[in-house]
């Protein structure tokens, strides 16, 4: 079994209608974490608000572990967060019966602790609300005229919610050990490459469908037989075709239609959106076959990524910047796709 390749996904509203530079430097992609809560003050976690610049994750995770004397499994943190970039997060150390490290020590010119507090639980990974964007985008060219009318739409209207190509790894990996993995699941992974893995076939399929439902316009209305997801929740029923408040919930962005993260079991969906989602999915009958025996459930995932809070400024000619908030488990890039194309630096 080899990996499929990466299909092309098609824009939701013609393509984007201007280039630009996009990361000409780290201050030029900020994301700014959404917690779920705040340390309360005592117990045997340390929660540390931390800002790091052109570091992924697990290194900043590594480099706690060192400089506070812990095993790495006693770091934690809430989500992965883009590593050319500037952000800010939580990461939470155990540190049972144990004095305080000096964090202002920590020996790292690009990774910062803002603040630290004790906290009775460690930081679950998935416990955040979503995250904030601030995003520089310099030597804009194109149409700027609808570009206006492209960004308001997107404020009013949302964006496919295609996961972005980070998941798939440099070149297709992640997907490239899936197949493997399918091929001969007794194969030695470590969790965390299992998991990326399972999760970039998932989201393969997910954009799949997604596309298509992009392609046929559906991607913002429900279909007869859809599973219509409640907002801010993993919730869904089943639209029936003869509900004429379906069609307003959806305008309104309280429901959303979905796609599958596939799994075992029988999809929930029914009529002509389970016929869709067949028809497209028979191209991955390897990797639906890998996911199923790999003891995944069936889940769902909204088709519609709202754009909270987008707004635009132009400080100066040919420099846009945009800010914006995204739910958890969604990318900034699947917002900027549908507005700029990116041109190299230089």
């Amino acid at each position: 079994m080899s990996a499929p390749s990466l299909p092309a996904l098609a824009f939701a509203f013609g393509g984007a209608p201007v280039s630009g530079e996009l990361r000409a430097s780290a201050e030029d992609f900020q994301v700014r974490e959404l917690p779920l809560l705040e340390p309360d003050g005592a117990g045997e976690h340390t929660w540390l608000w931390i800002r790091k610049r052109n570091e992924n994750t697990d290194h900043v995770a590594g480099l706690l572990s060192r400089h506070a004397g812990v095993h790495p499994r006693d770091i934690s943190y809430a989500g992965l967060k883009d590593r050319n970039a500037v952000t800010e997060q939580w990461f939470s150390v155990h540190l049972p019966g144990r004095a305080e490290p000096d964090w202002a020590a920590l020996d790292c010119a690009t990774v910062t602790v803002l603040r630290h507090a004790r906290h009775s639980r460690k930081l679950q990974r998935g416990a955040l609300r979503g995250n904030s964007f601030c995003i520089t985008v310099r030597a804009v060219s194109g149409d700027l005229s609808r570009l206006q009318s492209l960004l308001e739409r997107v404020r009013d209207s949302g964006v496919p919610n295609y996961f972005g190509m980070q998941r798939f790894g440099i070149a297709g990996s992640n997907l490239q050990t899936a197949a493997q993995l399918f091929r001969n699941p007794r194969m030695k992974l470590s969790r965390n490459r299992r998991s990326l893995a399972l999760s970039a076939a998932r989201s393969l399929l997910f954009n799949a469908v997604l596309s298509r439902r992009v392609s046929d316009g559906s991607w913002d209305r429900a279909l007869p037989g859809d599973a219509m997801q409640l907002a801010g929740s993993h919730s869904f029923f089943i639209a029936e075709p003869a509900d004429a408040g379906i069609a307003q919930r959806v305008a309104e962005q309280d429901i959303h239609p979905t796609g599958p993260l596939f799994g075992k079991g029988d999809s929930p969906v029914q009529g002509a959106c389970r016929e869709l989602e067949a028809a497209v999915l028979s191209d991955y009958a390897d990797f639906m076959a890998g996911l199923a025996a790999a003891g995944l459930r069936q889940e769902r995932r909204a088709l519609r990524l709202p754009v909270a809070g987008l707004c635009w400024q132009w400080p100066q000619p040919g420099v846009l910047v945009l800010e914006f908030s995204l739910p958890a488990g969604c990318y900034a890039t699947s917002v900027l796709r549908e507005l700029v194309t990116e041109h190299t630096a230089g």
